[in-house]
């Protein structure tokens, strides 16, 4: 068993019952996934950006990348309705709370400036969204070998019902945030 996951069961889970007062443990919000995606509009004129960006995406979240394509075709941009414009991830389970814990241990650690996420990254559903401009943070990623800098969107879903239980829970993990 990861060490978030642990963590969750012996302190988190306890803390969220006396906290909000659940009758069950079944009732405890509890992480459901976590989304990786990637937006590369570059490969539009460049296909390689797309294939090191499935690459490096793949090294970052320990599981294989679907490529995601455009829906609809926008003239503007020169971009026709199903070219390949992006690459995503879910991570589930083991893989999401191992992902977490480098997250919130080592790669936030290593942004530029940090100073904590503001509590205010939440949707009104307790399901939080993080951008990272540079992926370069993450230890798998040899900042040698890559060839241009890519943001990154890390979307976590939780089963809590508000934004305070969702800020409790991440924030009793592990989620530095902003005091």
């Amino acid at each position: 068993m990861s060490r978030l996951k642990e963590k969750y069961h012996a302190e988190v889970v306890p803390a969220m019952i006396k906290e909000f007062g659940y009758k069950s443990i079944m009732a405890v919000p509890r992480l459901e996934k976590v989304v990786l995606n990637m937006g590369l509009g570059d490969a539009i004129q460049n296909i390689k950006i797309l294939d090191s960006g499935v690459e490096e995406l793949t090294l970052i979240a320990g599981q294989r990348v679907i490529v995601t394509k455009a829906k609809r075709s926008i003239a503007g941009f020169k971009l026709r309705q199903g070219m390949p414009i992006g690459c995503m991830v879910t991570l589930r389970r083991s893989r999401m709370f191992d992902f977490l814990d480098k997250l919130f241990n080592v790669a936030l650690a290593r942004v530029r400036d940090f100073r904590g996420l503001s509590d205010k990254i939440f949707d009104g559903r307790a399901n939080c969204s993080i951008g990272i401009k540079e992926h370069i943070i993450f230890p798998e990623i040899d900042y040698d070998k890559i060839d241009r800098m890519k943001g990154l969107n890390i979307s976590i879903v939780t089963t809590a019902k508000t934004d305070a239980e969702g800020l409790f829970l991440l924030k009793h993990l592990g989620m530095p945030f902003r005091s």
